[in-house]
């Protein structure tokens, strides 16, 4: 009988007692991972957000600044057009970040999945093991193990799985939902009158080089009265600072000759292609067709004369900006038309409109938008780049022509 024990306690040792030993130490394992698994993303998401709702303040405090103090000279960098581009550019890296945040927790959460499943397995084996050790000591001992055996091997793989689910699916990221874009966020002053260009497209300026000749760029005219050079219209490969920059009520500008026309000015932008004008400099441009060379020139005189008074002024018995009737936040569409009240959380969703590609034709409006619609608290729920609804808003496409944008 002692034996027996002896000989059974040595089988126990040499293979049960290992495998239970390794289960334990990957269950510590599991549980320090689950302590600090997505704590870096996590971070880099909080980091994101910070950033972005610092851009959107400052969005918010220059908007602000404009409509108190409508005509007078702003920075170039304070430009409501670039700071509401700059918000594009953070949100777009913020919702990068979120996104990456979320594989990783959905990662997390399928892989304790199988590890439950795998615990649950190699306890069901171990057990078998020992079974067949010491179910030859005794038949009724053998009879009582099977019975555990069998009670045991009854557990589904998934079966704490599914429990914890159920018990936690209020803090579960829903595999099934959809992730979050770009084109269903809105901010305050997304589509403030400041915001929205006079009008915006492709040029072609004049290089200072004498055989380069002429080279494309994509040109705005804002509130602000600045004529800004891009690269591109892309909001999202780059934070989009312009590579020139010219105060308009500070320029002189040349008659139109067919599809040319000439401003003379210094540039203010501190870029490095800015730099070879920081002194006053005549710059000539070709536009696609005469027709969109003289809605250049027209905002751009216009520009020169005054402060640039479009159909959504703000008006002394309304406040100046929605970000001085409520405080900067961003929110998602949805929630906006279920909760007013949770659009305006500053930890609610983000959530902002695409910009279109600057390679479409783009229309003027006509000034019918009302006072009222650009003083509202909510953001509107979309942002095009090809039907604004300031006045005196023109896009000319990269094919030359400028079409309107009035519709039947």
């Amino acid at each position: 009988m002692v034996n027996m024990y002896l000989e059974t306690e040595k089988n126990l040792k040499g293979t049960v007692s290992p495998t239970l030993e390794r289960l334990h130490k990957e269950i510590k394992a599991k549980s320090k991972e689950l302590t600090s698994g997505a704590s870096k993303s996590a971070k880099a998401v909080d980091k994101a957000r910070a950033v972005t709702q610092k851009h959107i303040e400052l969005l918010a405090q220059q908007t602000a600044s404009m409509d108190a103090a409508a005509g007078n000279k702003l920075e170039q960098h304070h430009d409501p057009y670039i700071l509401r581009r700059g918000v594009n550019h953070r949100l777009n890296k913020q919702i990068i970040e979120e996104n990456n945040n979320r594989k990783d927790i959905i990662a997390v959460q399928n892989n304790f999945q199988q590890f439950e499943a795998h615990v649950l397995q190699t306890i069901q084996g171990a057990m078998q093991e020992f079974v067949q050790i010491v179910s030859g000591q005794l038949e009724h001992q053998g009879t009582m193990y099977q019975d555990m055996l069998g009670s045991a091997q009854k557990i589904p793989p998934d079966f704490e799985w599914v429990n914890f689910i159920t018990k936690n699916d209020n803090v579960l990221i829903n595999p099934d939902a959809p992730p979050r874009t770009l084109s269903n966020i809105t901010f305050p002053n997304m589509d403030h009158r400041a915001t929205m260009a006079l009008i915006e497209g492709s040029l072609e300026r004049k290089s200072r080089a004498m055989l380069k000749g002429y080279s494309s760029g994509y040109y705005v005219v804002t509130p602000a009265r600045y004529l800004h050079e891009f690269k591109d219209d892309d909001d999202f490969r780059r934070d989009p600072a312009p590579e020139l920059s010219l105060y308009l009520p500070d320029c002189v500008i040349g008659a139109i000759d067919g599809v040319k026309f000439s401003v003379k000015g210094k540039d203010v932008s501190g870029s490095k292609v800015g730099n070879a004008f920081h002194t006053t400099t005549e710059l000539s441009f070709k536009a696609h067709t005469a027709n969109d060379a003289e809605k250049w020139w027209t905002v751009i005189k216009d520009c020169t004369r005054g402060p640039v008074h479009t159909a959504a002024a703000a008006t002394s018995s309304q406040p100046a900006s929605p970000a001085v009737a409520q405080p900067p936040a961003y929110s998602e569409k949805a929630n906006e038309a279920t909760s007013p009240a949770q659009a305006t959380a500053p930890q609610s969703a983000t959530q902002a409109t695409a910009p279109e590609s600057a390679t479409q034709a783009a229309q003027p409006t006509q000034p019918a938008a009302s006072e009222a619609a650009a003083q509202s608290p909510v953001s509107p729920p979309a942002v095009s780049r090809t039907a604004s609804t300031a006045s005196g808003h023109f896009h000319t496409a990269p094919g030359g022509t400028a079409t309107t944008g009035d519709k039947a």
